[in-house]
């Protein structure tokens, strides 16, 4: 009896156990499946920029060239020298000129000899004709002749008119106020004007004000219009944050290995005269600015489920244009909700929500690796929670 007791008591002990298993397997079972990241749907300033990288110049920037050949004999300006319009910046060697000049007065004053010894000489044909000393023919030629020297003068003076600027063109003068920030040329130098102009000097009008000249892809291009703010940094000042607007948009395209881009000029207030030509500008301008709007993280936007994921409904076969798709986490924390929503603005990082989502639902970011939270996923300024099964 007492050995009929001992079993019983085992048997009873044996099936607690296995009860104990069973109900450990279906609490398993239950919550198998899935785990989820989760954002929560909120409201934020969505401000979206157009980023592009340009160079900086001046607004006018005018080079300084030498219309006749010679020898650089004076230089009066170096870099960053500031000039006024009409200042004496260069010499070219006037030698060569000045004795064009003296040939040209010289072929002058024998053309206006020549005229006035045709002229008597008509007038002396005028008086012969009648007197039967001369022909008519002689008349005439005489009237052909003084007509001939008189152009021949005419041709002189022209000729040395541009002996006389040539010989102006040897100095060189500054055409506007500004500062020098190139010099092409040495003293000593010869500089030969044929099909171009050399240039000695490249002088910036006003460096207090500047120009960005971005190059704009044809994919952004759209969103870009003038009065735009921008905001742009260069490298020279690289914790240093600086402004300007979008003043014109250039409809010439440029092709570079297949890319189209748009040149876009910005305007900047250089006050300090902190930035230099040439130096290169990452910009970035604001073509959206969307305040208190409902928001989602893109990763949300860019969500795909796995296959073992539980729908409350059926996610659509197809997406209309300008749609996307973002899937809700229902109370449970194992359903997903799909749903087709219509973003606007983004920043990169979250897109603002025009239709399809409210405020404070959980919308999926990512499925959790290994059916435990993925706490490595970076969460967003839109609440970003994780939520584990």
């Amino acid at each position: 009896m007492k050995h009929t007791n001992v079993w019983i008591g085992r048997g009873l002990l044996l099936a607690a156990l296995l009860g104990l298993l069973a109900l450990g397997g279906c609490n398993r079972s239950r919550h198998k499946g899935p785990t989820y990241d989760y954002a929560t749907v909120s409201r934020a300033n969505v401000l979206q920029h157009v980023t592009a990288s340009g160079a900086l110049s001046a607004v006018i920037s005018v080079d300084v060239g030498s219309q006749v050949s010679g020898k650089v004999t004076h230089l009066y300006v170096d870099f960053n020298s500031p000039v006024h319009k009409g200042q004496l910046v260069a010499e070219i060697d006037p030698t060569v000129y000045k004795a064009q000049l003296q040939q040209a007065q010289g072929d002058l004053a024998s053309a206006r000899a020549d005229v006035t010894l045709k002229h008597q000489n008509l007038e002396r044909k005028k008086v012969l004709v009648p007197l039967k000393a001369a022909s008519q023919l002689d008349l005439d030629q005489a009237t052909a002749e003084l007509a001939q020297a008189e152009a021949a003068v005419t041709i002189k003076e022209a000729a040395l008119q541009s002996s006389q600027a040539n010989l102006g063109y040897c100095t060189i003068t500054s055409p506007v106020d500004g500062l020098v920030i190139a010099r092409k040329v040495d003293e000593g130098q010869t500089v030969i004007a044929a099909m171009s102009t050399p240039v000695l000097f490249t002088v910036a009008k006003d460096i207090t004000k500047m120009n960005i000249t971005a190059d704009i892809s044809e994919a952004d291009i759209g969103q870009v219009k003038t009065g735009q703010d921008v905001e742009f940094g260069v490298d020279a000042f690289p914790n240093e944050v600086f402004h300007g607007k979008v003043t014109q948009v250039r409809k010439s395209p440029t092709t570079t290995q297949n890319v189209v881009t748009y040149q876009t000029i910005i305007t900047v207030d250089n006050p300090e005269q902190k930035l230099f030509p040439g130096m290169t500008a990452d910009v970035s301008i604001l073509v959206q600015k969307r305040d208190n709007v409902l928001q989602v993280p893109n990763a949300a936007l860019r969500y795909s489920p796995p296959d073992t994921a539980k729908f409350a409904t059926d996610p659509p076969k197809k997406l209309q244009r300008a749609e996307q798709l973002a899937y809700v986490l229902e109370s449970d924390s194992m359903t997903l909700e799909p749903k087709v929503v219509h973003t606007g603005a983004t920043d990169g990082v979250a897109t603002e929500i025009l239709d399809g989502l409210s405020l404070g639902q959980h919308v999926v970011t990512a499925t959790a690796a290994g059916g435990t939270p993925n706490t490595g996923t970076g969460q967003n300024n839109g609440g970003g929670q994780q939520q584990s099964l």
